[in-house]
C-alpha cells in the first residue's frame, strides 16, 4: 500500500488493485461474505461491494467465485445489467458454513486493515509532523481568555507532541482548553473501519468517538475520513478501558480508548479521581508515552504492538506532586499550570459572557459584583462570569424582567451561587 499527501494535507489512500494490495487473504473475504448473507439475506454484488468496503474486480469477485465454486452461494437473479446486479444468497452448505465462521469470529461489517498497512497510515497522520502556531492557538480557543505564557506553554507543548499536564484550582478552563486542542492542530484524519492482527479482528472506527467529514474521498473505503479525533474521559477511567475489549458474546474485539484517540487527542479529565489510582494509571502509560509504542494483550494471551500516535492531556484540580512522585511526572514533560484571572481578565470574560447571553454589558453592575462578593471574601474564577450570569438571567425570566445588571438581580444570581455569599 502506498500513501500519499494531498495539498490540503490529508493523505491519499489508494483503492487497492487486488487482495495482495489489500493485504487480505482469500479465505478472509469469503467469510466476510458469508457472514453478511447470513445476517442480512440475499444481497447483490454492490451491496457487498458497499458493506464490504472492497472494490469488486480483484478481491469481491474473487471471493464470490471462490464461494460459488465450492457451492456455498449460488446467483438467485439480477436487478440491473452487469455482473454488480447479480443477486447472491446463501446455498444450504453456505448457511451452515457461515455459523461455523460465525462461531468463532462474530464481526460482521467493513473488511479490516492489516496491522502494519494501520502503523503506516498513522506514523504518516502523526501530530508531531504537524507545526501548531500562535495564531492557530489564538483561533481555537475564539473568545476564551487565557495569559499569554500559559498560551506560550500550550503552543511548545504542542509542537513538541509530547504529554501534557494541566493542573490549578477548579473552574479556570483545563478542561475547555484541553478540548480545543484538536482544533489547534486542526485537519481531518484516517480511521480504519477494523484493522486485523494475529488473525483477530478488532474494532476501531465507532461513531461515538469518531465524525467522518461530510465528503469522503475516493480511495480504499475501508478508511473513514474523520475529523480529529478528540476522546474524553473522567472518573469513571478503568484499567480495563485501555486494554482490548473481547466481545465474548460476538468473538471479535473492540479498540481500547487510547487506539481510537490515535492521531487525536486523548483528555484524562479530573485526574487522580478514577478508581484506580494515578500510579497504577501511569504505570499503564510508561512504555506508550516514551516509545510512542503500545502492547494490547489478545484473549489468548498473546501480545501485539500498536502504534501510539495521540497526545495524551492529563487535567486535574490536585497538586500534582500529590498524585504522583517525581519520578512519574518527568514522564509528562509538559506541566502547565492555569491560574485565577486577574481582575482585567475577569472582566474580559464577563463582558464577553454579557454579549453571548444577550444581557448589555455595565462596568457599574460588575464594579457592583466585585466589590460585593468578591473582595475580601472569595477567589476569581474563569467560570464565574458565565455561571452568574446564567443564575440572573433565570432569575429575570422568574421576575418577568429582562435580565440587566442591577444590584438586586445580582443578588439573586450569586445567593443562589455561593454557597457563603
Amino acid at each position: 500500500m502506498t500513501v500519499s499527501t494531498r495539498k490540503d494535507s490529508v493523505l491519499t489512500i489508494p483503492q487497492p488493485a487486488n487482495l495482495e494490495e489489500a493485504g487480505l487473504d482469500l479465505q478472509l473475504v469469503v467469510e466476510l461474505v458469508l457472514k453478511f448473507l447470513y445476517a442480512h439475506g440475499s444481497q447483490t454484488a454492490r451491496d457487498l461491494v458497499d458493506a464490504l468496503c472492497l472494490p469488486y474486480a480483484g478481491s469481491l469477485e474473487r471471493a464470490l467465485s471462490q464461494a460459488k465454486r465450492e457451492e456455498l452461494v449460488e446467483v438467485t437473479g439480477s436487478n440491473g445489467i452487469g455482473e454488480l446486479a447479480y443477486r447472491y444468497a446463501l446455498t444450504s452448505k453456505g448457511h451452515h458454513r457461515a455459523q461455523e465462521y460465525l462461531a468463532r469470529n462474530g464481526y460482521i461489517g467493513p473488511a479490516p486493515v492489516p496491522i502494519e498497512q494501520y502503523r503506516s497510515v498513522v506514523t504518516a497522520q502523526s501530530l508531531r509532523n504537524i507545526p501548531v502556531t500562535p495564531q492557530a492557538i489564538r483561533r481555537a480557543l475564539g473568545r476564551l481568555v487565557f495569559s499569554e505564557p500559559v498560551l506560550d506553554q500550550i503552543g511548545q507543548a504542542l509542537n513538541s507532541g509530547q504529554a501534557i499536564f494541566l493542573f490549578g484550582k477548579p473552574g479556570n478552563g483545563k478542561t475547555a482548553l484541553a478540548q480545543r486542542v484538536v482544533a489547534m492542530y486542526g485537519g481531518a484524519v484516517f480511521v480504519p473501519h477494523a484493522i486485523l492482527a494475529d488473525s483477530q479482528i478488532i474494532r476501531v472506527f465507532d461513531r461515538h468517538h469518531h465524525h467522518p467529514t461530510p465528503e469522503q474521498p475516493a480511495g480504499d473505503r475501508r478508511w473513514v475520513l474523520c475529523e480529529r479525533p478528540l476522546i474524553q474521559v473522567g472518573g469513571e477511567l478503568t484499567l480495563e478501558q485501555l486494554d482490548l475489549i473481547y466481545d465474548e458474546r460476538n468473538r471479535f474485539y473492540e479498540a481500547p480508548l487510547q487506539l481510537r484517540a490515535n492521531n487525536g487527542v486523548l483528555l484524562i479529565d479530573d485526574f487522580g479521581r478514577q478508581r484506580v489510582s494515578p500510579r497504577a494509571l501511569l504505570n499503564r502509560w510508561i512504555v506508550p508515552l516514551e516509545q510512542r509504542i503500545d502492547i494490547l494483550t489478545l484473549h489468548t494471551g498473546k501480545q501485539i504492538e500498536v502504534p501510539f500516535e495521540g497526545l495524551v492531556i492529563f487535567s486535574t484540580n490536585l497538586q500534582p506532586t500529590d498524585l504522583v512522585d517525581e519520578a512519574f511526572l518527568r514522564r509528562i514533560p509538559n506541566k502547565i499550570h492555569l491560574g485565577n484571572p486577574t481582575v482585567q481578565q475577569f472582566a474580559e470574560i464577563f463582558r464577553a459572557q454579557c454579549e453571548e447571553l444577550g444581557i448589555p454589558f455595565d462596568p457599574q453592575g460588575l464594579a457592583y459584583l466585585l466589590r460585593t462578593y468578591y473582595v475580601g471574601k472569595r477567589e476569581l474564577r474563569a467560570c464565574h462570569p458565565r455561571d452568574i450570569l446564567r443564575a440572573l438571567v433565570g432569575a429575570a425570566r422568574y421576575l418577568g424582567r429582562e435580565p440587566r445588571l442591577t444590584p438586586d438581580l445580582i443578588d439573586r444570581a450569586c445567593r443562589s451561587y455561593f454557597i457563603n455569599p
